[in-house]
């Protein structure tokens, strides 16, 4: 398909017009659309310390003022964005970045929206912003292996709704059912074509295993997966999709939560991250349709690195309720074929080289499809509590260190496990890795006695990390999981307590 036509068809009403890919826009491109499409607000959008999006609203008074907007930015107070940012020196500048433009979904008046990067006072990248570790994060992660990175989530949510007594759906066995069982399909679609309008590269969407009634209120576990793109923007959808999903849900009447634990026994929400390695447009995580040794010391980085990494990716005390031993969720530092009981899993990948296309329909000539631009490598432990940019930053950094390893593919070849790692045939083998930490004060832990990689190649600022390990230590929840493990009351009033992470 040629670029033309895949710009006919992109969702992206801005994209559609311009007649150009939204990494190529302009200042002048969007103040053409602006005018020609009648629109009369602009959204800045920017993440805070609680990993949720902040706005800032502006009327279009007129061409000088948007031409101001667009290339100035604006003042915000960063110390009521961020907390390592003292009140007398709090000033921060949000610029937009026009590739990020999309027509809002859910404004009443028409208004382009658009991301933001920080700038401090000298008009320099703000060092300790997120989006802005993640660009120094792929950066190093360039200049070290000479090779790009991408990513991509898969995005669990769980939506709740009263209670019909219509066609109750089988208790954790939700994935992928259909209506009338799956209650909140439509509900899905509909936020995939809002978050495809915003300019997110999605995959698919499907319910999941998550599906039980408390209270009179059904919870039903929904997915939407992404496809793999450029690191930052891989982030960048995830954070528009939580907003664009949360939006929906509130003005349909549905709660909508990205917890990573809602009661005992049910299954808790992933944020799962995919990961790819390119040079150029080549996939290079297979070699002769296996894992290359480019993918394997990628995931021996992530093995060395994994213990620290929760400090990104599961980020309050829910998170560790979630990371329990015998459930789809890993607890030990370990990577796999196929096998959803690893931490690092190597999903089921095209390399057969048999058509499968030509043998479902005869009527189809064979195809020369590559299919090797399909494969990636999951990191199955983060949550939606995640500070997503730092976590894919922290999962640029660990692929990375494995290139900087010696001894990288010797600690791939010892963290392999080619079955479920809790069968009591690896009892052994179990007892050799190292396990994931099991409160978010361990996590603290992990994360100080790693930080020098993080640090290194000037991508994590050394005050960012200090202030991450405070706040996990603040939790002071070393021995809160077996104190109220069984105690579905309690466990109930903690996932209230933090209901709406991130």
């Amino acid at each position: 398909m040629t670029q033309n036509q895949n710009i006919k068809i992109n969702p992206n009403k801005i994209v559609a017009y311009l007649g150009k890919p939204a990494k190529e826009f302009t200042k002048d491109d969007i103040v053409e659309f602006i005018v020609a499409n009648g629109i009369t607000m602009v959204n800045f959008m920017y993440p805070a310390s609680d990993g949720r999006l902040k706005t800032l609203n502006f009327v279009i008074n007129d061409i000088d003022y948007l031409n101001t907007i667009l290339t100035c930015g604006e003042r915000v107070d960063g110390s009521s964005l961020f907390p390592f940012i003292e009140a007398g020196s709090s000033d921060l500048y949000v610029v937009p970045r026009y590739r990020t433009a999309f027509v809002d979904p859910f404004a009443e008046i028409l208004t382009v929206t658009m991301l933001c990067d920080f700038f401090n006072k000298d008009g320099e990248p703000l060092e300790s912003a997120p989006q802005y570790t993640l660009r120094k994060a792929c950066r190093a992660f360039r200049e070290v292996t000479g090779y790009s990175f991408h990513a991509m989530g898969e995005l669990e949510y769980y939506v709740m709704a009263p209670d019909e007594g219509m066609f109750p759906a089988s208790d954790q066995r939700g994935y992928h059912e259909s209506a009338p069982f799956a209650k909140f399909n439509d509900f899905r679609t509909r936020c995939m074509a809002c978050i495809a309008q915003a300019g997110g590269r999605i995959k698919y969407g499907h319910s999941e295993v998550g599906n039980f009634t408390i209270n009179g209120m059904v919870y039903e576990q929904n997915e939407i997966e992404f496809l793999p793109v450029d690191a930052e923007d891989a982030a960048d959808q995830l954070m528009v999709a939580k907003w664009i999903i949360r939006n929906l849900g509130y003005k349909l009447g549905y709660n909508i939560t990205f917890a990573p634990k809602i009661t005992a026994g049910k299954a808790g929400s992933g944020l799962h991250i995919h990961m790819r390695i390119m040079d150029g447009e080549r996939n290079v995580m297979l070699a002769d349709r296996r894992l290359s040794d480019v993918a394997r010391r990628a995931i021996a980085g992530i093995m060395r690195l994994a213990p620290s990494i929760t400090a990104f990716g599961n980020t309050n005390p829910t998170s560790y309720f979630r990371l329990v031993p015998n459930q789809e969720a890993p607890t030990s530092v370990c990577w796999g074929d196929r096998n959803r009981s690893v931490l690092v899993r190597v999903p089921l990948g095209w390399t057969s080289d048999v058509d499968m296309s030509a043998s479902a329909n005869p009527l189809q000539p064979a195809s020369s499809f590559d299919t090797s631009v399909k494969q990636t490598v999951e990191m199955r432990s983060s949550d939606g509590s995640a500070d997503i940019y730092l976590l894919i930053a922290g999962l640029a950094v660990a692929c990375r260190h494995g290139f900087e390893l010696d001894d990288a593919l010797d600690i791939a070849a010892k963290t392999y496990v080619d079955v479920n790692i809790h069968h009591a045939e690896n009892a052994d083998r179990l007892k050799s890795l190292e396990s994931l930490p099991d409160s978010c004060a361990a996590s603290a832990d992990c994360l100080e006695r790693q930080r020098s990689v993080f640090e290194s190649c000037g991508v994590f600022p050394p005050a960012m990390i200090d202030g991450l390990i405070a706040r996990l230590r603040s939790y002071d929840d070393r021995n809160l999981r077996a104190d109220i493990g069984g105690n579905q009351q309690a466990m109930l009033e903690l996932v209230h307590r933090y209901f709406h992470c991130g």
